[in-house]
């Protein structure tokens, strides 16, 4: 008798789906306080604002608030104003880095500074950084208030240190993570972290989900490094080699150019400049990224931020929200292959 041989499952990719399936009904909450407070008697405001409100995001940060609460069993509604304060300063940096990049495109679509122009889109940004601190306010805790002011500052600091880092060849990996660290990794920290508030949840769990939440910024952001190299616009939702023509100082850049000899410096050296921007001078600079083993190694270290956000689950019982909130950070790496 011949027996079977059944072929193995392989196991499925990590995903977003558990995180939304598990917020979903939370976010008709937060999507309705949303629409309802990026409304104004200025017309140009909610048609600006909804341009890139609607335009295709994954809400990844306000669905950590709701995760992070139905992690802690929390049965309130507090946490939806505070997901919508934190999307309106995550869509509010948006608008204000798509003019400081000048930037044209955004998730597949036109940048909201390239229809309307950069005053408005400045000034639509302050604007919806105002209706997050309303929102703050609403809610009544000082302590979120200052968990989420402080976040708007960190960004801020670490958007200034970004553009002084900006076409500089020398920047050091301790100071690239350290502006990565600021600019995205601190409204994943605080989105998490303003749910245990809420929740009453003790110190311990505050600390644990910061924590989680830094973790997982500095993974997501270091994946995207990776994949403005390696990806094209239908999934970064911006033109691959974007961040080289710009000169941004990202970390597959920064191993590279440790890494190679004076010769390929000298070539970083010009691209960086600006004196080597073209299509054939990203080729190069995407094989020299590979033969050097920049792109794995910065995939590596997005693994090992993304196994700390998940060590940081520890304290926390078993269930569908610490499974969700595990495989988001599984997903934030994953996005590379």
């Amino acid at each position: 008798m011949t027996a079977t041989i059944y072929p193995l499952k392989a196991a499925p990719e990590p995903s977003l789906d558990a995180l939304f399936d598990l917020v979903a009904e939370d976010m008709n909450g937060v999507n309705a306080v949303i629409l309802e407070r990026m409304q104004s008697k200025v017309a140009l405001i909610p048609e600006l604002a909804g341009h890139l409100i609607a335009g295709g995001g994954k809400r990844m940060r306000p669905m950590l608030t709701l995760a992070a609460a139905r992690l802690l069993d929390y049965s309130g509604t507090r946490h939806h104003k505070l997901a919508a304060a934190v999307e309106f300063i995550h869509t509010a940096t948006l608008l204000h880095d798509d003019v400081v990049d000048g930037s044209g495109t955004r998730r597949g679509k036109r940048t909201a500074n390239l229809i309307w122009g950069n005053p408005a889109s400045v000034l639509v940004g302050d604007f919806l950084f105002s209706r997050a601190f309303e929102l703050m306010v609403e809610d009544g805790s000082l302590k979120v208030l200052k968990i989420l002011s402080r976040a708007s500052s960190v960004i801020a600091e670490g958007e200034v240190e970004q553009l002084t880092a900006q076409r500089r060849v020398e920047t050091a990996e301790e100071q690239y993570l350290s502006i990565i660290s600021a600019k995205t990794a601190a409204l994943f920290a605080a989105a998490c972290r303003v749910a245990p508030v809420v929740a009453e949840a003790g110190e311990e769990a505050e600390l644990a989900l910061d924590c989680f939440g830094k973790h997982l910024g500095i993974a997501f952001q270091l994946t995207d490094d990776v994949i403005d190299y390696t990806s094209d616009s239908e999934v970064m939702g911006k033109g691959v080699g974007d961040d080289f023509r710009d000169g941004k100082m990202t970390l597959p850049l920064i191993l590279a150019y440790a890494r190679a000899d004076e010769a390929d410096r000298a070539f970083w050296r010009a691209a960086v400049s600006g004196e080597r921007a073209a299509d054939e001078d990203l080729a190069r600079a995407i094989e020299l990224m590979r033969s050097s083993g920049a792109l794995a190694d910065t995939v590596e270290r997005a693994r090992y931020y993304a196994r700390r956000a998940i060590d940081a689950l520890a304290p926390f019982p078993a269930g569908k929200a610490k499974t969700a909130l595990t495989e988001a950070a599984e997903f934030a790496v994953s996005r590379a292959y």
